[in-house]
């Protein structure tokens, strides 16, 4: 296939069945303790606790610019839900493993409405602070940050860009919190991305540029003309320290959920979590932060469509971003838009590869008959590419190489306390008439 050769097919078996797009378990061979990995990442706690910092003194602004977030105080954050009538409904339709099905809904982050709104909306506020200091708009970190939006300021970032590559969730966070406190704002859309996320963002004053290639070359067009300009400032969704730090905070809040449900995570009391994925960097940074709280005793595993499993590919033949989907003939074009991505992050793998448990990947037709599981039983809706984290718990109960997971580390006879996170990415600004489509798409 040209990049790989037989030999590598033959070495390493899962990469023939992610050539030939079947659904696939597979356990990451690199996997260590944490104290281990944590040592060889460029990433600290130290890293985390600044953004966390970050986003608390960046409260008072973002209620001004977002009044809904004022009960809130300023802090987005998204419920975490028991969902025993979908684990119910899972287990007599598939089997699903023991334990106690948790949904976490950054589908119902405010703002952007999707898992995009921790990290997106991070790294504008983390650039606006330099900015804003630097031009004396704030005289620093204890000043009143509601200053960022006043008249004069907004002058000031009229004058700047912000510009991102998106399938559509990044894009949506980075354009609405651009265009909320005054840059211009651009939105380099792929071919994946579904058009009423585009009607959205030019409705709120973000310029959209659409593309008839996939992710990548929105990426790649985005970044060259930001490059161009002293003024503009390109949100690199494949390479974002600061995307990833943002995502991270999410593990700390976590922690004061479940503590305030009565939950206990050790290693007596073993978490799961399953996150989907699409270049790389929002699970990343999630499960970077899930291990800095809970160390050895959280196990996260990405979920990925079958034509576009990136991540699992660049840790499977380990080439990282020196190889892409469509050089073992998979299309990267998936139902699943927000995880549409033939390449993955070659920075968020190479943190990954000693700390993720493992992938899964799935089909298209699952991810609709998931999100109609969870509506039917919970009467919650997400959007199709956050229903892939139920493959996991599914995945847990029926994978052979699963079942071997489990019994290396000791986890066999803990399964009945433990906690399984569905992590859901989106879903909360589609529009009823999306929703409707979606309820009718795959249907048998």
């Amino acid at each position: 296939m040209g990049i790989l050769t037989e030999n590598d097919f033959e070495k390493t078996p899962v990469l023939k069945d992610i050539r030939d797009a079947k659904e696939v378990c597979w356990i990451n061979p690199k996997f260590t303790d944490f104290t281990t990995a944590k040592a060889a990442c460029d990433v600290t706690e130290a890293d985390v606790e600044d953004a966390e910092e970050r986003l608390k003194r960046c409260a008072p602004l973002i209620m001004e610019c977002f009044p809904e977030t004022k009960e809130a105080g300023g802090i987005i954050e998204s419920p975490l839900k028991a969902v025993p009538k979908l684990q119910k409904l899972l287990g007599a339709k598939y089997g699903i493993c023991e334990g106690k099905l948790l949904l976490k809904m950054d589908s119902h982050l405010a703002i952007a409405g999707s898992v995009k709104a921790r990290g997106g909306i991070y790294e504008v506020l983390k650039h606006t602070e330099d900015l804003a200091i630097e031009a004396g708009i704030i005289s620093g970190y204890e000043d009143d940050y509601t200053k960022i939006v006043s008249p004069k300021a907004r002058e000031f970032f009229s004058k700047k860009l912000m510009q991102v590559g998106s399938t559509g969730n990044l894009g949506m966070s980075i354009g609405i919190m651009s265009a909320a406190i005054g840059y211009k704002a651009i939105v380099h859309m792929s071919a994946d991305a579904k058009q009423w996320k585009k009607d959205l963002l030019r409705s709120r004053g973000v310029t959209v540029i659409e593309y008839e290639g996939d992710y990548g070359e929105a990426v790649k067009t985005g970044r060259k003309q930001s490059d161009e300009n002293p003024d503009s400032y390109f949100v690199d969704d494949e390479n974002s320290k600061n995307l990833f730090v943002g995502y991270a905070v999410s593990a700390r809040r976590l922690k004061k959920q479940l503590d305030d449900m009565g939950i206990v995570v050790d290693a007596d009391h073993p978490m799961f979590a399953y996150l989907p994925c699409g270049v790389g960097g929002a699970p990343g940074g999630i499960g970077y932060g899930l291990k800095l709280v809970f160390g050895d005793a959280v196990h996260f595993f990405f979920v990925e469509p079958t034509q576009a499993p990136c991540m699992l590919l660049g840790l499977a033949s380990g080439k990282h971003s020196g190889i892409c989907v469509q050089d073992v003939g998979l299309t990267g074009k998936t139902h699943a838009d927000g995880l549409a991505v033939g390449r993955p992050s070659g920075f968020v793998g190479k943190v990954m590869e000693p700390m993720m448990s493992g992938e899964f990947t799935l089909d298209d037709w699952r991810i609709y008959d998931y999100m109609r599981d969870l509506q039917e039983s919970e009467n919650i809706f997400i959007e199709p590419s956050s229903a892939a984290a139920f493959q996991g718990p599914i995945f847990m109960k029926n994978a052979p190489s699963m079942q071997e997971y489990l019994k290396k580390h000791g986890l066999e006879d803990k399964l009945s306390d433990s906690i399984h996170i569905a992590w859901a990415t989106g879903g909360n600004l589609v529009p009823p008439e999306v929703r409707s489509e979606f309820a009718k798409t795959y249907l048998k």
